[in-house]
């Protein structure tokens, strides 16, 4: 099936409430453009580099959104146009993005990621971390605006298991939005669990080969 094919067929499981986020990375700028066609404005990338590359090409009202692991000596690549950095997972890191937001006089969008997977491979802070960065130190971080929760939950065909786990980052981000008024987005849910996901709570998905097809890493 063609990716406008795709789409269509997901757009239909997701609520209105729900972002979708086409995750593109590793695929080509043609592929981007057909999403694009088809209504999409939200991207997902992993790499900074490849980023920066298809946003010089592509249309300006893209939303980019940075999904990946992000290490700190290239933010300052993609903070004059990011549109949302999904994976903060530590203090270091959102300090450099306030540093690179200042210097482009932009106030970046972030999402810290709390670690709720049985696995350790993932990223993440802990929600006593994720406390302490909202009490004690986003006040002096003027440039970056913490505006919800990312996730990733365990790869496991345990379905009670996934829900567990998106259940105790739904608490934690409802707890956090009784508080801090900017908090409105929670990002759980990728191609093989999104729909557990938005079931529960989730406000943002990030899908890519349900809507693109399979990698090739090889390339």
């Amino acid at each position: 099936m063609s990716i406008q094919e795709n789409l269509k067929i997901i757009k239909n499981t997701i609520p209105e409430h729900v972002t979708l986020v086409a995750v593109s990375k590793t695929k080509p700028v043609e592929d981007l453009q057909e999403a694009y066609e088809a209504g999409i404005r939200d991207f997902g990338e992993n790499k900074i580099q490849e980023m920066c590359d298809k946003y010089e090409v592509l249309s300006k009202d893209i939303r980019w959104h940075m999904i990946g692991h992000v290490q700190s000596n290239k933010v300052k690549y993609m903070a004059p146009f990011v549109y949302l950095i999904h994976g903060v997972d530590s203090l270091k890191l959102l300090k450099e993005i306030n540093k690179q937001a200042e210097k482009n006089n932009r106030v970046i969008d972030v999402l810290l990621q709390q670690f709720i997977a049985d696995e350790e491979t993932k990223f993440g802070l802990d929600k006593e971390e994720i406390q302490h960065i909202m009490q004690e130190e986003i006040q002096h971080l003027p440039n970056v605006r913490v505006v919800g929760l990312m996730g990733m939950a365990t790869f496991t065909e345990d379905e009670n298991q996934i829900r567990e786990e998106f259940r105790s980052l739904k608490s934690n981000f409802d707890s956090l939005k009784s508080i801090y008024e900017n908090i409105s987005i929670l990002s759980m849910g990728m191609s093989g669990d999104y729909q557990i996901a938005i079931e529960e709570g989730s406000t943002m998905v990030r899908i890519g080969s349900s809507i693109f097809g399979h990698r090739n890493y090889s390339i």
